[in-house]
């Protein structure tokens, strides 16, 4: 079980509509004044809403009228001789409100008012009041085209570095070198989307469709995917802004006080608006919070333009700046739209000092440019549009429009500059040297060695080690993307020198459909396998597992496995997979399979392997999932809702000597929740059970872990084959700080660690029955009614790399073989 991020239960969901829906509509609102007295009706009239800048007149028949989503809930109505009459209001409905004005007897006496408030909260409050009607996701639909221009250069660019071998033959490239930025640094990477979005808010509904993508020298469906709008745009309107990876806190945010400081500098013209210039800047260094300004509408209190960036220090890795600016326009009456967002980023491994290095280290410029335009406000399209679609879709062959087709739809014309990225690549990728480091770069990263229709790996399992096979080496392969992209083949031969014995595996897949995703499978494999340990962990032949084990693992299983599956998307985020696989397990070093018989004085009688036959069909559901895809495989990027798996099995009995007729059901949920500045909380709730007689390689084997490495899909005090049930239930809780309690100490914040916590909680059962069909090992054990419990606590990003827990048993500590404390590490690259 792994904690995946996921989705909200279902009545949050119904929650949500019905709020939104409520946000949308306008307070309509008409009436008429008149003298109290004589009942004639008081033109020219000034009716405005309480504590807000919008306000009418009355016309000559005293009449007036508003239609407007910000509403306060009260309006008041003013005129020279007559008394201030103030009626509430009730927002986002229509309603008739009458004024009779009292004549004014009496002056009213001199006040004077000393204001003592930081002037800036006062325009904040009424940016913070007016935020849902302001925010986009107010409306019930929306539409623009959007152009998003993304550059990658690198930077520090100096002379001794321009002479290094590895430039032979691509000296050429350095007269492109940008030498205006405060690290002259060299464009290697560009690419322009245009795409058109649509959003409807009931049901809520985001497809993106990319009409047009430019990649400098790389054709790769996955950028294409990326590179649109749907998986880069920050809502300033949201108290939390995600940047890779992290809660950055708005600087509009409700609680916005308690993390920034503010300051009212100035009012002016931007553009045709009338605004507030408000400065804001971090309470504390480290948090993660923006330093910059804003410019606030004076009527609406819409954030008309805002640019800001993040402090030296701020705990972010690799970041050494940070610079957003956004600029937003009323695209229509009382409706504000982003028009223009602008990213850059200066990524480096080393933190910039300020001071000249004689020999800086190399790092990387991100620039990102996307502006929005030909907007349709509250038009929402027949349901038709919306149905079966993925969130983005790419249009028929976007790579291959050509000039006339960018010169037309391009938002804004390239530089010089720019156009000069796209012939510098294509030059570079003729010169044979630049080819071989791009094959070299790809090895590492995949995994893979690419030779034309064939890729040779992965290099990771080409040699491990275990008491039972020796030393061992193994070489695979798969067709690659050259060969055809609709099908696959994959196959591997592995030799131990110590059992003397081959393993193999032969296979393929192939799309029935890409749109839906219909994929089909075919698999045979004779190999081995560790038994116990989670889906994350390593494989037994993976150089990795072999290398940070910490008990020989000397209890494997020989697996023949023929295995056929169809899998199905019938939605983004719902996915149903059907298997059906046959399977003969053979022990092999200190694992025996042993079974009693009658009469018992006879003793166990050896058995050599078992047989078994299963259908199964998996189901996950992860609302608003969002993929990066290649061509057969994808990059989950998760979800901020839960996620909901469930799994069910059926043993055929008697199918090619099958031995085991059962029924097999597990449920997961599991949740990654934004908990703001305190990082985000995981969890995950798993119970399943089986009905049936199963010898124990069948059963529940609770997942342990044997290595020093930490495994977050196991229990990392537990080992392998040490509890086994038939019916279980558990809870996975883990909360990550993001620093938020070691960024306030002032010589550890330097060391930008991060605090995680976490719990693992086990409940199961397991019937005496299945003693009849296999002997459970010496070193199994029950629950016997007491859950097993593990707690910990551990530090993040050391060194920037590492993750570090120190992990409690609370409970079964007196068990043969109890790791009661365990110091376990992990390698884990992140921002």
């Amino acid at each position: 079980m792994t904690l995946h991020p996921t989705q909200r239960f279902i009545p949050g969901v119904a929650f949500t509509l019905i709020a939104a829906s409520a946000l949308a509509q306008t307070t309509r609102v008409t009436g008429l004044v008149s003298d109290a007295a004589t009942g004639e009706p008081l033109p020219f009239v000034s009716v405005a809403f309480v504590d807000s800048r919008i306000a009418t007149t009355t016309d000559i028949d005293g009449q007036y009228a508003f239609d407007t989503y910000y509403a306060t809930d009260s309006l008041r109505a003013t005129s020279v001789g007559y008394l201030p009459l103030t009626r509430p209001v009730k927002r986002d409905a229509a309603q008739t409100i009458d004024f009779a004005l009292e004549t004014s007897r009496a002056e009213l006496p001199e006040v004077v008012v000393t204001y003592k408030e930081n002037s800036a909260f006062a325009v904040l409050r009424q940016v913070i009041r007016n935020k849902n009607v302001n925010n986009r996701a107010k409306l019930a639909a929306y539409e623009y085209e959007n152009y998003n221009k993304v550059e990658f250069d690198l930077n520090n660019i100096t002379e001794e570095f321009k002479k290094k071998k590895l430039f032979k033959d691509l000296e050429f490239i350095f007269e492109y070198v940008d030498t205006t930025t405060r690290k002259p640094s060299l464009p290697i990477f560009m690419t322009e989307t245009v795409s058109d979005v649509y959003y409807r808010q009931e049901p809520r509904t985001r497809r993106e469709i990319i009409k047009g993508n430019r990649v400098s020298g790389v054709e790769n469906e996955s950028i294409t995917q990326f590179m649109g709008d749907m998986y880069q745009n920050v809502n300033i309107y949201e108290n939390y802004l995600e940047l890779f990876g992290k809660n950055f806190t708005s600087p509009i945010a409700d609680g916005g006080k308690a993390h920034y400081d503010y300051l009212l500098v100035d009012s002016n013209w931007v553009g045709r608006n009338w605004c507030y210039l408000i400065r804001f800047k971090p309470k504390h260094r480290q948090q993660l919070c923006f330093t910059g300004e804003m410019w606030i509408n004076d009527t609406s209190f819409a954030v008309r333009r805002i640019e800001g960036g993040i402090e030296p220090g701020t705990n972010v890795n690799f970041v050494q700046e940070l610079r957003v600016r956004q600029e937003y326009d009323e695209v229509a009456r009382e409706v504000w739209m982003l028009t223009r967002d602008e990213l850059l980023v200066d990524l480096n491994p080393v933190r910039d000092t300020g001071e000249v290095s004689k020999r800086p280290l190399q790092g990387f410029y991100g620039r990102r440019t996307a502006t929005y335009r030909d907007f349709v406000i509250n038009k929402p399209r027949d349901d038709a549009f919306y149905r079966g679609m993925s969130e983005v879709v790419v249009d028929t062959d976007p790579l291959s429009l050509g000039a006339d087709w960018w010169d037309t739809h391009r938002h804004e014309q390239l530089s010089k500059r720019e156009n000069d990225i796209y012939h510098m690549v294509d030059t570079m990728r003729t010169v044979p040297r630049f080819k071989t480091y791009l094959d070299i770069i790809t090895t590492v990263v995949s995994g893979y060695y690419v030779t034309g229709p064939v890729e040779i790996g992965p290099y990771f399992n080409i040699f491990s080690f275990n008491p039972v096979e020796g030393p061992r080496f193994r070489l695979g392969a798969r067709t690659s993307n050259a060969f055809s992209r609709r099908v696959e083949y994959q196959g591997f031969l592995a030799y131990g020198l110590k059992d003397h014995e081959f393993k193999y595996g032969l296979g393929g897949q192939g799309f029935i459909t890409k749109e839906p995703r219909q994929l089909l499978g075919v698999n045979y494999s004779h190999d081995i396998e560790q038994l116990g340990q989670s889906t994350n962990a390593f494989r037994q032949d993976n150089l990795f597992s072999s290398a940070f084990r910490r008990t020989p693992n000397n209890k494997l299983t020989m697996v023949d496995e023929f295995r056929l599956s169809y899998e199905r998307e019938w939605f983004q985020g719902f996915t149903t997979t059907v298997l059906m696989r046959y399977r003969t397990l053979y022990p092999r070093g200190d694992l025996e399979y042993k079974r009693l018989q009658e009469p018992l004085s006879l003793g166990p009688v050896t058995v050599h392997s078992i047989r078994n036959a299963e259908i199964a069909i998996n189901t996950r559901f992860a609302f608003r999932e969002k993929y990066v895809s290649g061509t057969f495989r994808r990059v989950s990027l998760g979800t901020s809702w839960p996620v909901v798996e469930l799994h069910a099995a059926y043993g055929i009995p008697r199918l090619l000597h099958s031995d085991n007729e059962y029924l097999k059901m597990v449920l997961l949920f599991s949740h990654r929740v934004t908990t703001g500045a305190l990082g985000n909380f995981r969890y995950a709730l798993e119970g399943g059970g089986i009905r049936g007689t199963l010898p124990y390689p069948l059963l529940i084997l609770h997942p342990g872990n044997e290595t020093f490495y930490y495994d977050d899909g196991a229990y990392n005090t537990m080992n392998y084959f040490e509890f086994i049930s038939d019916r279980y239930a558990s809870l996975w809780v883990e909360q990550h700080f993001d620093g938020y309690f070691l960024n306030r100490i002032p010589l550890l914040r330097r060391l930008k660690w991060r605090e995680v916590v976490g719990a693992k909680a086990l409940v199961g059962d397991l019937d005496d029955r299945h003693q009849e069909a296999l002997m459970l090992l010496d070193l199994m054990s029950k629950l016997n009614g007491t859950p097993f419990v593990e707690a910990s606590a551990g530090i993040e990003n050391i060194f920037k790399c590492l993750r570090g827990d120190g992990i409690w048993r609370l409970t079964h500590r007196d068990a043969p073989r109890a790791t009661n404390f365990a110091l376990r590490m992990k390698l884990i690259l992140n921002f």
